[in-house]
C-alpha cells in the first residue's frame, strides 16, 4: 500500500455535518494527547496535514481527509476523531464530543476500521478501556496503535505491545507500535490498509 497524495475535505461538528460517500472510511480514535495527529501526517508522509499542537484537546470535530483521490480500490476517507479524556473543558463539551463519537462509530455505514490509538509506555486509561468496549460491543473492526514507541527502549517496545494486548485480551499481533518522530512502524499500519480495502473491493465484486 503506498500513500500518493491526501488533502483536507472538511470538519464536521454535529453527525448531520458528516460526510455521506460511498468510500471506505477509516478513523482514528484515542485520547486527546495520544498524538493522533502526527500519526496522521507520519502516515500520509505530509507534516501538515493534520494540525498539531503541545495543548491536547484541539481536536473537536471530526476531521475528514481524502488520500488516494483518483486512484481507484486505494481512494478512502481518514476520519480524524475528536480526542477524547481531556479535562480542561467543560461538561457540556465533553457530552457533545461523546455524542458525535457516538453516533458515528454507531451509525457510519462506511466505516471499515479503527486505529485505535494508545501511549505505549502506559497501561491503557479508564477512557481507553471505555472505546474498547464500545468498539467491541458494537462489532466495530479495530486495530490498537501504540503510539510513542521512540519514548522506550527498543528491548522494551515488545513487552509493553503485550501488556497492551493482554490489557486488551488480544493477540500481540493486534498491536502494532508505532513511532512518528522516529519514523517506524508505518509499513504494518499501510499493510493493515491494504488488507481493509482488499476486502471492501472483493466484497463490491461479490455484490
Amino acid at each position: 500500500m503506498i500513500i500518493l497524495n491526501s488533502s483536507y475535505v472538511k470538519g464536521a461538528a454535529t453527525y448531520s455535518q458528516c460526510i455521506v460517500s460511498d468510500l471506505p472510511q477509516i478513523a482514528v480514535a484515542g485520547k486527546s494527547n495520544v498524538g493522533k495527529s502526527s500519526f496522521i501526517n507520519f502516515l500520509v508522509n505530509d507534516g501538515k496535514l493534520a494540525r498539531t499542537s503541545k495543548l491536547p484537546g484541539r481536536t473537536r470535530l471530526i476531521n475528514y481527509f481524502l488520500i488516494n483521490d483518483g486512484k481507484p480500490g486505494q481512494e478512502f476517507l481518514l476520519a480524524d476523531l475528536p480526542g477524547y479524556g481531556f479535562a480542561k473543558v467543560s461538561d457540556a463539551e465533553k457530552l457533545k464530543w461523546a455524542d458525535l463519537l457516538e453516533k458515528y462509530l454507531a451509525n457510519e455505514q462506511m466505516l471499515k476500521q479503527v486505529f485505535f490509538l494508545v501511549d505505549i509506555r502506559h497501561e491503557p486509561t479508564r477512557d481507553d478501556a471505555t472505546m474498547y468496549n464500545y468498539l467491541f460491543a458494537n462489532n466495530v473492526p479495530f486495530t490498537v496503535i501504540a503510539t510513542k514507541a521512540d519514548k522506550l527502549p527498543k528491548s522494551q517496545v515488545k513487552n509493553r505491545c503485550r501488556a497492551i494486548a493482554n490489557f486488551f485480551k488480544l493477540g500481540q499481533d493486534d498491536v502494532l507500535p508505532v513511532s512518528a518522530l522516529a519514523k517506524t512502524g508505518k509499513d504494518a499500519v499501510l499493510n493493515k490498509i491494504e488488507q481493509v480495502l482488499a476486502a471492501c473491493n472483493a466484497a463490491g465484486v461479490d455484490d
